[in-house]
């Protein structure tokens, strides 16, 4: 399952079952999950953890120095789950001693080529970045995100779970949950109805979130206000109080 050509430390731990392809390179530190393919042409530098199940295609980079001018060869590492995609050229760095020294990916999603995932972000599961998409540092994507192709966010953004941020986009403050972005700088531009639907959301589910994107966004009520509003409304529908909560932890504030 091991290509000859490829140059295993003798300190990676590598479980039964890997596939490692022709001049592919893991280095010392590096741990590999059963069942993960990893293809031709891979680097993988250490501390870094990769679960099972994963497939990472040619050219990808993992765990290699973080691209910060404060860092100073510092121990720090990546965390990657189980059953993620990783595709061409795609790189993922180590974190920093500033951001609690872990970039950590969590299951089940697909980095497309070219997208890049700086120092100590922290992506939840089931998560796509497209094509080119890039992450600042220190970002947090939340669970079922999609990001556009060539979309970027800021460092210190949070983009929040079931959030559609469009191609081409450019986040520089937080996303709230279920919200469509669009432009440069991204703008709330409506709710992710279709994504909501495809993962389970009922009609009244979907409609309790428009609602709460129409008090906070198409209200003209102050921040404040539409938070009490929205308040009120978690109270009996569960779905509004992830919205609510992202944007009181908000510290870069939302868009706007």
């Amino acid at each position: 399952m091991i290509d000859s050509r490829a140059v295993i430390s003798p300190q990676a731990d590598i479980a039964p079952g890997v596939a490692i392809g022709p001049f592919s390179i893991i280095g010392p530190d590096v741990i590999i999950g059963a069942g993960t393919w990893i293809g031709p042409h891979v680097v993988i530098n250490g501390p870094t953890r990769i679960g099972a199940d994963n497939k990472i295609f040619q050219f990808a980079s993992l765990g290699d120095a973080p691209q910060d001018k404060k860092y100073k060869g510092e121990t720090t590492r990546l965390e990657i789950g189980d059953r993620n995609v990783i595709r061409e050229c795609v790189t993922v760095n180590r974190g920093t001693v500033q951001g609690d020294g872990v970039t950590r990916i969590g299951d089940d999603n697909l980095l497309m080529a070219y997208s890049h995932v700086a120092h100590d972000c922290r992506l939840g599961r089931q998560i796509v970045l497209s094509n080119a998409a890039t992450l600042g540092g220190h970002v947090e994507i939340g669970d079922y995100a999609i990001l556009g192709g060539l979309s970027a966010v800021h460092q210190f953004t949070k983009v929040g779970a079931y959030c559609f941020i469009a191609n081409n986009a450019a986040v520089t403050r937080d996303v709230p949950p279920y919200v469509m972005a669009v432009g440069q700088p991204a703008e709330p531009h409506s709710v992710n109805a279709v994504g909501l639907k495809r993962h389970g959301f009922s009609e009244d589910q979907v409609r309790n979130v428009r609602r709460a994107y129409r008090v906070l966004y198409r209200s003209g009520l102050k921040l404040k206000t539409a938070l009490e509003e929205l308040d009120k409304a978690a109270i009996a529908q569960a779905e509004i109080r992830p919205f609510v909560d992202f944007i009181r932890r908000s510290s870069r504030s939302i868009v706007r």
